[in-house]
């Protein structure tokens, strides 16, 4: 199954300056994913930034780069540019993988570039967890996603969805899902997506994704086939992360 990864990589961060080139054990974080990437069935992984430090950092550990424009208003804009540089077909299919996630299961980069091919009415493909704490429920910061019976995603939104009216209903099993923020598009839909203004659900939640809902695209979600660890946001979650590596290793 051919499909291209694409890292995005910014240096600048607000909360965390440096990012991906934050050490974690013995390489950068950054490498890290390349690496988790490169054992995924991907034919090509490409690291793109707007960050000359990163592209050095890269081309050190032999890592393909593609050096972007600096003034792109979101990670989507930047992954349409670089297929357009690498000249992919409408159809070819875009695994977007964080720069922060250096835990990453490679499976679950197999999964969703499968997914997305295996769904010829979907223009991208992403994935979901069971959330089963009533406190993630209420956290606007975990993204929520309701579906229908064949995948393909009806709303995404930082609000308890569906919303527990009966809390008996909910007996059972959780049937909430937390969105996992892991992508697969087809090239052409980057093309189309970056040529559309913010729309006003987008605007409100603060979510991309309901950009391509509002005009129609099709997003097809399904549980992810493996745990797929947070990412490093903060100090504190790389603290956490080094920790862990250094008493299990590059272990989920």
């Amino acid at each position: 199954m051919a499909f291209t990864v694409v890292i995005p990589a910014r240096y600048a961060s607000t909360r965390l300056p440096g990012k991906p080139l934050a050490s974690i054990g013995d390489r950068p974080m950054l490498q890290h994913v390349w690496e988790r990437a490169g054992a995924s069935g991907a034919e090509r992984v490409v690291i793109a930034t707007d960050d000359a430090r990163i592209r050095d950092a890269a081309a050190e550990w032999g890592a393909a780069v593609l050096l972007t424009r600096d003034d792109h208003p979101s990670g989507t804009d930047r992954l349409a540019e670089v297929a357009a540089e690498l000249g992919l077909d409408d159809d070819a299919i875009v695994v977007n993988v964080q720069g922060d996630e250096p835990l990453i299961p490679p499976a679950v980069i197999d999964q969703v570039a499968g997914n997305l091919r295996q769904r010829l009415w979907a223009s991208v493909a992403t994935l979901c967890e069971p959330l089963t704490s009533r406190e993630q429920l209420h956290n606007p910061n975990v993204v929520k996603v309701v579906a229908d019976g064949a995948g393909r995603a009806l709303y995404f939104s930082r609000a308890p969805i569906p919303y527990p009216r009966d809390a008996k209903a909910a007996e059972g099993g959780s049937p909430w899902r937390r969105h996992i923020g892991l992508y697969a598009y087809r090239a052409g839909f980057l093309g189309r997506f970056v040529g559309w203004p913010v729309v006003p659900p987008e605007a409100l939640e603060q979510l991309e994704q309901l950009r391509a809902l509002y005009h129609g695209e099709a997003i097809h979600v399904a549980d992810a086939c493996r745990p797929v660890p947070g990412g490093v946001d903060t100090p504190e979650d790389l603290e956490r992360l080094r920790a862990h590596w250094a008493k299990k290793g590059p272990t989920a």
